[in-house]
């Protein structure tokens, strides 16, 4: 006896496509392998009725999961640098559309099993500056300082220094003269760091040179705070952060929160936390997830209804100079879009983050306009992050790690992902 009709047989394995005619058209059924076409030949005439048949067949079909054409974009970026550096974890945030979306890899904290989501918190190194330039931003909207101000006039410890021919403006974009990238060793308590800056001898005149730094930015945000009475921390999480609406980013991670925070990775993969040093919340201070993040950018893009918060924001992306291909604004450093790849690695490679660097001063600061790539690198032992977003195409990007891995890879990631969404 022949045995009975086996519905596998119709529908295999859904792996391998074969025409079937139902009701005068044409629908593509998923087949295991050759042999069950031959089976479904033979057995048709003891079919189930058509309709029922029909039914069966598309069932499959209308359960298939949709293919998001932005996950396939990101996925085929992310995925390979993740391997590449034995990254344990990074979230991935994109704005498209006014609309976030979030994809998130890997593991906030290895030794636990904890995944990273878009509320996990990442230290973003030197991203942090960006929050301080804004927060410097919004004291010169309240009042406080001019950009235009000598330092010294807002310090009065500094007088008779070399920050009586500097302006806060200099300090804020790393063009104060050559203060190194980070404090000597020796920096370690507010005496020290005052006596540091009183003795500092430039070794170029201020305007001049770009030389990336920690101390001067740094002292830029500690004096922003000063001028409107406040210390740094407070002003930063009492009033900037919760008029920006980031309810999820810190200075000090709270103890509620700190189950959320994710452990960074040493190249020997032992977890480590940021070790802060002197005006390290001003330099590289903050925490985040990257949903938080996201919203950063979005206000940069789109806006807020605080006008004096709106100014502040406006006033980030104003190009003072630039090295190369490159603006600095106040923390933000842009670009003409389109961009390449090779420019906007130019532009955050070693050469210009790690040395001194000619500048060409703009004769009248200026917003440079919409149609421009603002990006920050920002990295600590433990962890890496990098933030783009072009405000005319109403785009941008977060990328948070647990590894410190390299600012190339970064760059060229993102590049990928935007030039998708907006080429």
């Amino acid at each position: 006896m022949d045995n009975p009709l086996n519905l596998y047989d119709l529908v295999g394995d859904f792996t391998q496509t074969s025409p079937c005619f139902m009701l005068g058209t044409r629908w593509p059924v998923r087949l295991a392998a050759p042999e069950h076409t031959e089976i479904l030949a033979m057995k048709q005439t003891r079919a189930l009725p058509l309709l029922a048949l029909g039914t069966l067949l598309l069932a499959p079909l209308s359960l298939a999961a949709p293919v998001d054409p932005l996950k396939a974009v990101v996925d085929d970026a992310i995925r390979p640098v993740l391997k590449q550096h034995r990254i344990p974890g990074m979230a991935v945030a994109v704005l498209k559309g006014g609309q976030a979306h979030y994809f998130n890899y890997g593991l906030a904290d290895v030794a636990t099993g904890a995944k990273v989501n878009e509320q996990t918190l990442f230290e973003i190194g030197s991203v942090s500056k960006t929050y301080t330039a804004t927060l410097g931003a919004y004291a010169v909207v309240k009042g406080g300082f001019k950009l235009d101000d000598q330092v010294s006039g807002h310090a009065p410890w500094l007088k008779g220094s070399a920050f009586d021919g500097i302006t806060m403006a200099e300090l804020a974009t790393y063009s104060a003269g050559g203060l190194p990238l980070q404090f000597p060793d020796e920096v370690d308590s507010s005496d020290t760091m005052r006596a540091y800056y009183r003795h500092w001898t430039p070794p170029y005149q201020a305007g001049t040179q770009r030389q990336y730094s920690n101390p001067s930015i740094g002292l830029f945000g500690h004096l922003a705070a000063s001028s409107l009475q406040q210390p740094f921390s407070t002003l930063m999480e009492q009033t900037l952060l919760p008029a920006l609406g980031l309810e999820h980013t810190y200075l000090q991670v709270p103890e509620a929160a700190m189950a959320r925070y994710a452990f960074g990775y040493s190249k020997e993969d032992k977890p480590i936390r940021v070790n802060p040093g002197m005006l390290a919340d001003e330099a590289y201070g903050i925490k985040t997830g990257s949903a938080d993040l996201l919203a950063f950018v979005k206000a940069n893009i789109s806006g807020v209804d605080d006008k004096a918060l709106q100014q502040a924001i406006a006033l980030t992306h104003t190009g003072f100079y630039r090295i190369g291909e490159m603006s600095q604004g106040l923390g933000w450093e842009s670009y003409a879009y389109p961009v390449s790849e090779q420019t906007l690695l130019a532009g955050n490679s070693p050469a210009v983050s790690l040395k001194a660097n000619p500048v060409t001063k703009f004769e009248t600061p200026a917003a440079p306009g919409a149609m421009r790539l603002y990006n920050k690198t920002g990295s600590t032992g433990g962890f890496g992050a990098y933030v783009a977003f072009v405000p005319a195409k109403g785009i941008g990007i977060v990328m948070l790690a647990n590894r410190n891995y390299p600012i190339e890879a970064r760059v060229s990631a993102a590049h990928a992902i935007l030039s998708q969404l907006a080429p």
